[in-house]
């Protein structure tokens, strides 16, 4: 099992700027012990035959692609279904 010292304890916490009284050290001193044993259980796995697995769900990219096409719609027949336009541009309320 693996060994972690108070020091290094405090290191880490230092690190992670972290102010911790003398009880939480232990406390986590044990328990860092505990993660670094499972983790050290892992590390002895054999997994020479598996496939490495990067995405579990199955999908695949869904976005299309970005192309610029050119809308074949008539101006004036979206305009006049518009609430307000100026000239032949949509008016909005103002966002900000």
């Amino acid at each position: 099992m693996a060994n972690l010292s108070k020091e290094d304890v405090l290191k880490l916490a230092r690190l992670s700027k972290l102010e911790l009284t003398e009880e939480e050290v232990s406390k986590f001193q044990k328990e860092l012990v505990e993660i670094l044993g499972y983790v050290e259980k892992l590390s002895e796995v054999d997994v020479t035959d598996l496939t490495p697995t990067t995405q579990v769900t199955g999908l695949t990219n869904v976005t299309r692609k970005d192309i610029v096409q050119k809308y074949q719609a008539d101006q004036q027949a979206l305009l006049k279904n518009v609430p307000s336009r100026q000239g032949n541009s949509i008016k909005v309320r103002r966002v900000l």
